[in-house]
């Protein structure tokens, strides 16, 4: 018996309308891919081009050098870096999980509406009206107790607001993902609130949460109006988070406004080293997700 329903086939045209539109869609988001590439491979090749030639030994372990003298480095600059942005992750990573932690776990719904929408308004403001709260917190009241003026202290506070934002946001995030079935589970076994979230719910967004701390420590190392106003520069090694702290951002700053070829030379060396201390963060902290997972 021969059926009466006509024949077809599941293979779509080649010309048909949808095949050409998914096809002209998947070459223009190709495109667009590749041209948002292009900025960012221009600016990593033009500082590798620029700073690599610059690039030795003596960086690393001198300090800044005359205007006219062709030896000298940045040693001094690496270290109160690393000192201020610790100070900053220091300060603001277990506030910033702790702040998470109670949106997502304790609080009322009303609540946490209103602090995630102030988390996002402090996300938006401008690094220098960061530094300038700072300067006035940190930087004058140490002029008040005569302990010192800019220091490593006030730049790491500083960072420490530019960091806090970035953090509960992605904290908030990755605990808002967690299953609820799993918190279900663990009161089920008779575990109470703060348990389920210590063992249970923080272990499965660990892995975010690393990520989104790694986000905030590379804004912040790159940040550089802020130090200006609290950190200020020196050209000295860093020995006290009471004194004024060299910063690899405010060299930059710094030397590549200045009319000395040497110091042109040693900005551009040091804007290299500052995208290679992000790229390891970055590194790390995938390798320490992975293990954790």
């Amino acid at each position: 018996m021969t059926s009466s329903f006509p024949q077809g086939s599941l293979t779509r045209s080649p010309l048909s309308s949808r095949t050409l539109f998914n096809t002209v869609m998947t070459v223009l988001a190709f495109i667009c891919g590749i041209l948002a590439l292009i900025p960012l491979l221009a600016v990593l090749s033009y500082v590798i081009i620029r700073g690599i030639s610059s690039l030795n030994l003596n960086v690393f372990t001198e300090l800044p050098p005359a205007p006219f003298a062709k030896n000298g480095g940045f040693g001094n600059a690496i270290l109160g870096t690393i000192l201020m942005v610790g100070i900053g992750a220091m300060i603001s990573i277990p506030f910033g999980v702790l702040a998470a932690i109670y949106l997502t776990e304790f609080s009322s719904q009303k609540v946490a509406r209103w602090i995630r929408f102030v988390t996002n308004v402090l996300s938006g403001v401008p690094s220098i009206i960061a530094g300038v709260f700072a300067y006035g917190i940190v930087v004058l009241s140490l002029v008040n107790l005569n302990l010192g003026s800019y220091s490593a202290l006030g730049g790491g506070f500083a960072l420490a607001i530019l960091m806090l934002p970035i953090i509960v946001r992605t904290t908030d995030e990755a605990l808002q993902l967690v299953p609820q079935d799993l918190r279900q589970a663990s009161v089920g076994l008779g575990a109470t609130n703060f348990q389920t979230v210590t063992q249970v719910v923080l272990p499965a967004a660990l892995p975010a949460i690393v990520t989104g701390s790694t986000l905030a420590i590379a804004r912040a190392a790159g940040e550089t109006a802020p130090l200006i106003f609290t950190a200020l520069f020196s050209s000295f090694w860093p020995d006290s988070i009471l004194k004024p702290t060299a910063s690899l951002a405010v060299l930059v700053y710094n030397f590549a406004t200045s009319p000395y070829q040497s110091w042109q030379s040693l900005a551009w060396a040091a804007s290299l080293i500052l995208i290679l201390m992000v790229l390891i963060t970055s590194i790390i902290a995938r390798w320490v997700t992975r293990k954790k997972i």
